[in-house]
């Protein structure tokens, strides 16, 4: 019999999730496990594979709708159903079927009627992420001409972009890169009150739950804040001497994720969510480390990063960051950290207060290394400091406990062999 496709909760306690877009055609033969759609969640694009085998009977919503979780999307049918079928479903589960007249992809629909028979042959499908995607149609290239470099043959965004810059270097010296689009092509500014004119920019639903995520720390975590200087020196010189032997350079912010990890497994107290009931403490350091992707931030967690060494630190991070920009995260690799570092250095920024990931009791903002004036044995010297400001959830942290975490960290990102052992 035909079986409802729902939108599926694809994020914990989510309430409504976007069908970013359908992979597959209607008429087109299911295997168990083929992605049917892809659906896009606070955090990342996910796909819906198929639990059963069958043929894509009807689409219900269309690309780039927001759906509630549960509600029907599509049609799945297993045993040579017709539309009469489709429709007596729909009617029987109170589900309204979108008129076939208005298709629902960006191409026409293949012809299901009769769906008993061999449906007509559907284009081959193009693996590509949404992010890949949306930057080649805004660099005008086929992503069918494109191989690509990601899982499966997945195309990725350096694919479009190696492409775009291979474009660029055929290009004649005396074509012009780019041509303006026209004025009439442009988003219309919408007229404010006052003197002056904007235009609105639809928010995403990353961008809507960081929103909501934010304001609710802020209103409900009682925060407070303990900042440090760090001496560097050895760090840098002690980096130096690995990244001049080694395959994979290591970041100053690959020391601070594996220091914090120490940390935490040296003072395992401050290593605690608040929930209403208990104090949970966890057994290993999982770090949640902040990236900026071009629709919001994200925070991809490297698991028990006080057990790993810092070289496979440095490489979880560098993937999980790609696949972050891509939008290619499973929910389990950014949900459910113990503690979060979001660092801002590389940007120029000497100190700031970051506001703590809930349901997390703790985040390390992180400053860039710079050359101060430092006094050592009655003597003024300049040293390599970096600033870092801890903020605090109150409820599950005191005052000296923090300052007992912050002080273990400092010590290792002094002396750093002491992390490597």
């Amino acid at each position: 019999m035909a079986i409802l496709l729902r939108m599926p909760e694809v994020a914990a306690n989510a309430t409504h999730a976007t069908l970013q877009a359908w992979t597959r055609q209607e008429g087109d033969k299911i295997a168990v496990g083929d992605c049917i759609a892809e659906i896009e969640t606070d955090k990342a694009i996910v796909e819906l594979n198929a639990d059963t085998a069958g043929t894509l009977g009807r689409m219900l919503v269309r690309a780039g709708q927001e759906v509630e979780v549960g509600a029907p999307i599509g049609v799945l049918l297993v045993n040579g159903e017709t539309h009469a079928d489709i429709d007596a479903l729909l009617a029987a589960s109170g589900g309204i079927a979108v008129p076939e007249s208005q298709p629902l992809a960006q191409e026409p629909a293949v012809p299901v009627a009769p769906l008993a028979s061999e449906p007509a042959t559907a284009p081959a499908r193009i693996f590509a992420s949404p992010l890949a995607r949306r930057l080649a149609a805004q660099r005008g290239l086929d992503l069918a001409t494109l191989a690509g470099s990601g899982p499966n043959g997945r195309i990725v965004r350096r694919d479009v972009e190696a492409a775009r810059a291979e474009a660029l270097t055929a290009t004649p010296a005396a074509t012009p890169i780019a041509t303006p689009a026209p004025a009439a092509a442009r988003p219309a500014p919408v007229r404010n009150a006052g003197t002056d004119d904007f235009i609105e920019i639809p928010h995403s639903n990353m961008r809507r739950t960081i929103a909501r995520r934010l304001a609710e720390s802020k209103s409900t975590i009682p925060h407070f804040y303990l900042s440090v200087d760090c001496r560097m020196d050895r760090l840098l010189a002690l980096r130096a001497e690995i990244n001049a032997g080694a395959a994979r350079k290591i970041s100053v912010n690959d020391f601070v994720v594996r220091a914090v990890a120490v940390a935490l497994r040296e003072v395992p107290e401050a290593n605690v969510a608040w929930t209403d009931t208990a104090m949970r403490q966890f057994r290993s350091a999982d770090i949640a480390v902040a990236v900026s992707t071009d629709t919001g931030l994200i925070t991809p967690i490297v698991r028990a990063a006080d057990s790993k060494p810092l070289s496979v630190i440095s490489a979880e991070i560098a993937e999980l960051a790609a696949r972050a920009r891509a939008g290619q995260l499973r929910p389990d690799e950014y949900q459910g950290g113990s503690f979060s570092v979001s660092n801002l250095g590389m940007h120029g920024v000497a100190e700031f207060s970051a506001i703590i990931n809930p349901p997390e009791a703790a985040i390390l903002a992180v400053g860039v290394t710079q050359p101060m004036p430092v006094v050592r044995d009655g003597q003024v010297e300049v040293a390599q400091v970096m600033r870092c400001t801890l903020s605090v959830d109150h409820r599950a942290i005191d005052g000296a406990l923090a300052a007992k975490w912050l002080a273990a960290f400092r010590r290792l990102l002094e002396n750093p062999l002491a992390m490597l052992v």
